[in-house]
């Protein structure tokens, strides 16, 4: 008897690998970022059918099928047609960027991604909001569960937005039945990344709030992928914690980093990040401040107990952190520029900024006055 043809063998071979039954995935935001690199590891994995990739502009993975359109657009429904799971990556955390603008991109995505996946048959959503949510307080265990309470507000940058992301999971599964969504709260991102938390490693000094005890907690981005990948393949779901095991107290960083203290009264300090914030001169508002002082450590418990392990420690996460930020000259979340930063001299950039802070109060003052 004479043996298949080799392009009928291969038909047979692709209908029952592992790859053949596994889900179609789309991910949003998959042109750059985390969406970029997940969209890479997804396509190459043998356990992924296909990945479906969508964003506002082709991105690097040649694998995946593309759509180029805006996640705000209805139109996407038509595009998760055939998806099993969808990784809604398409956020915008930019520092830079008007937070108006930027909540009415991230809240308004987010609710037309999982109506658009309700409508197309999806069965799972996965999203990705911050560690954050739980909030920076005085009063956190170390480590929280993922049960915790999500204490935080909407005073730190994007926070307000990641409690709405976090609100529209718990309803969707309510006005969506049979759509199934899991959260993915990621500790400080690190890995090409730009955020307050990022900035506060490239200050002359780092600052310290008298009284507060702050510990750090790291999340590369390659873990963070790995554990979405985790949630894809259905091996955890609910919501979801995801950093480096343990975390590392003040002194550690310092010492790890080379990098001394400045330290401020607390009251010294949010005064006039409030104020530097309102008058322009940082893009960070006084809520960022919160997560240098109290403790925000996540456990990750649930992923542990599915299997899931990091493999980047916090001193090996902060190290690359380190190594990304080489250069850059930020005060107050501010980036300077070389010449502005060499000029200031170490404590001397923060000095000035709240120098002018003070300036400014006074003229107001003057011109109330006339």
């Amino acid at each position: 008897m004479s043996s298949p043809d080799p392009q009928v063998r291969a038909a047979r071979n692709l209908a029952t690998s592992p790859a053949a039954r596994g889900p179609v995935v789309a991910v949003t935001g998959a042109a750059s970022g985390v969406g970029a690199m997940l969209a890479e590891r997804l396509a190459a994995s043998e356990e992924i059918k296909q990945v479906i990739a969508i964003d506002e502009r082709r991105g690097p993975c040649a694998e995946a099928q593309w759509h180029i359109l805006d996640v705000r657009d209805p139109a996407i429904a038509d595009k998760l047609r055939g998806a099993d799971v969808v990784v809604h990556l398409a956020l915008d955390l930019d520092l830079e960027t008007d937070p108006a603008a930027r909540t009415a991109y991230n809240v308004r995505g987010t609710q037309t991604v999982l109506t658009a996946a309700a409508a197309a048959g999806v069965h799972r959503v996965v999203l990705c909001t911050s560690s954050m949510v739980y909030g920076a307080l005085p009063d956190n265990e170390l480590p929280l569960s993922e049960d915790a309470e999500l204490r935080a507000t909407a005073e730190a940058t994007g926070v307000g937005d990641l409690l709405e992301i976090e609100r529209l999971a718990r309803r969707a599964p309510r006005a969506h039945p049979g759509l199934n969504v899991t959260v993915v709260r990621p500790a400080i991102l690190v890995g090409g990344t730009d955020t307050a938390l990022t900035r506060y490693f490239e200050s002359p000094r780092l600052l310290v709030v008298a009284g507060s005890r702050p510990a750090w907690q790291f999340c590369h981005v390659e873990d963070l992928c790995s554990a979405l990948e985790y949630t894809v393949l259905e091996k955890a779901d609910g919501e979801l914690a995801v950093g480096c095991d343990g975390w590392l107290e003040q002194e550690e960083v310092e010492e790890l980093s080379g990098i001394r203290r400045m330290e401020l009264p607390s009251a010294v300090a949010l005064g006039a990040a409030a104020r530097l914030h309102r008058i322009g001169l940082t893009p960070s508002p006084a809520g960022d401040l919160a997560y240098t002082m109290y403790p925000w450590v996540v456990s990750g418990s649930r992923l542990h107990d599915a299997g899931w392990r990091p493999q980047w420690t916090n001193e090996e996460v902060l190290a690359e952190l380190l190594e990304e930020v080489s250069g850059r000259h930020t005060v107050a979340g501010r980036r300077l520029g070389r010449k502005d930063a060499t000029a200031a001299g170490a404590a001397g950039a923060t000095v000035a900024l709240l120098g002018a802070a003070a300036v400014v109060r006074r003229a107001r003052k003057a011109r109330r006055r006339i």
